[in-house]
């Protein structure tokens, strides 16, 4: 098909659908240039003259990202508000462009830092991109729309380190950087021309971000949400940094550890491909709530499950399981974002929600290096399986809270004010 017909088609869609299918595209894009980087900056830190405290330089530059990207978020939410989410789409895809860049040039680890925590503050293509469809989609729509964007970041996420390490093999790791600043460039590009934020009530909140805290607390059930948010990266987070070695303690050669870990990490992206649009249309049925709880109870026991394992093979197998049930979680917490909150609150909302889970990926890491420090590696799939298994406890009893939290959003929405906490 030729870019004319492409671009023909496109425009013939409803608008909800032109979304949908652009920015797909565009957080697919984005996904795949963060990945097709970040697992190559320690050899980058080597390029550049670093031969000393190599490790405690690659954690500086994933934690200032990450802290960034906390800090910002909420600001960006408030933006997103009162001028829309598409302006914050268009801002962190051609910021994130220059930012890749500058990436490339850069001389001294110094430079690739500070770089470093200016993209975390850049951030935000990918949460304003997921708040517009989940904001515009039809209602019997919006699981299985936030479904597809899951299955477009976990794509992006397994042809990303893929396509970054060719290139960098082929080219050097600056193209990399230079080649994943044009593709979120592309993603920008695209959002400019083909998306339209239709029905968007800019608020005409003036607040600061402590006053959105103060609304997002008067919300018990977007609370909870939060809470979980943060549970989840951590959890994730604290079991990721750690799997090469683990994949070498199971009989994987050193020099091939990387090489294994990343099929690893991949099956857990291809269940995700596969699952997600499946968990998507469940949710439209059963609710994202009940969803919640299937994928959570489901990634305590693939957590668990992976204890008894001491060969490659049935470990992966079962990471690829893990990754069919867990792959629910973040388009359910998601669409109960949206569903609990009103619509002139729903940008800062997806930003308070981005925070927590950027503290949990800050968090996890970090107690994950000294579980298995102090009790072995086996010790964190305990404690991320019972951790997750206790939110699906606790997911379970907030159900009602989340239904209740729903109704008050849609009324709040009817009469133009904010919602009251349930119960009051």
């Amino acid at each position: 098909m030729s870019a004319m017909a492409f671009m023909s088609r496109l425009s013939a869609l409803e608008p909800w659908q032109r979304n949908l299918t652009v920015l797909w595209v565009g957080v697919f894009i984005t996904s795949a240039s963060y990945s097709m980087v970040v697992p190559f900056l320690p050899i980058f830190l080597l390029e550049i003259g670093l031969h000393k405290d190599v490790a405690i330089w690659s954690g500086l530059m994933f934690s200032s990202t990450f802290l960034m990207s906390a800090l910002i978020s909420p600001y960006w939410g408030a933006l997103s508000d009162r001028y829309g989410r598409r302006p914050m789409i268009l801002r962190s895809g051609f910021s994130l462009f220059a930012a890749y860049m500058a990436t490339a040039l850069v001389q001294t680890p110094m430079q690739l830092l500070v770089l470093r925590a200016i993209q975390g503050l850049l951030s935000g293509y990918i949460p304003s991109a997921i708040a517009l469809v989940g904001t515009s989609s039809p209602p019997q729509k919006v699981g299985y729309n936030l479904s597809l964007m899951a299955t477009a970041s976990a794509t992006g996420s397994i042809v990303g380190p893929l396509l970054g390490g060719s290139v960098s093999h082929l080219f050097g790791t600056r193209v990399s950087f230079a080649a994943a600043g044009v593709l979120v460039l592309g993603a920008a590009v695209l959002a400019l021309f083909f998306v339209r934020e239709t029905g968007f009530q800019p608020t005409k909140h003036q607040g600061s971000v402590l006053q959105d805290l103060s609304q997002a607390f008067q919300n018990p059930p977007f609370l909870a949400l939060l809470g979980l948010s943060l549970l989840v990266n951590f959890s994730i987070m604290t079991i990721e940094p750690i799997l090469p070695l683990y994949v070498v303690e199971l009989g994987g050669s050193l020099q091939n550890a990387s090489l294994l870990s990343g099929i690893i990490f991949s099956l857990v992206g291809i269940a995700s491909v596969i699952f997600a649009p499946r968990w998507g249309r469940a949710a439209d049925r059963i609710g994202f709530a009940s969803v919640l709880g299937w994928g959570l109870i489901g990634g305590g026991i693939g957590n668990l499950l992976q204890l008894p394992f001491h060969s490659l093979l049935p470990f992966a197998l079962v990471r690829f399981a893990y990754g069919a049930f867990f792959c629910a979680v973040y388009p359910a917490i998601n669409g109960l974002v949206v569903h609990t909150t009103p619509g002139d609150f729903r940008g800062r909302a997806f930003g308070l929600n981005q925070s927590a889970g950027q503290l949990g990926t800050m968090l996890g890491p970090l107690l994950g290096g000294v579980l298995s420090g102090l009790f072995g590696i086996h010790s964190i799939f305990w404690v991320t399986g019972i951790l997750l298994l206790a939110a699906a406890v606790f997911a379970q009893r907030g159900r009602r809270q989340w239904a209740a939290g729903g109704a008050a959003a849609q009324a709040a929405a009817a009469a133009g004010t904010a919602p009251a906490p349930p119960g009051r």
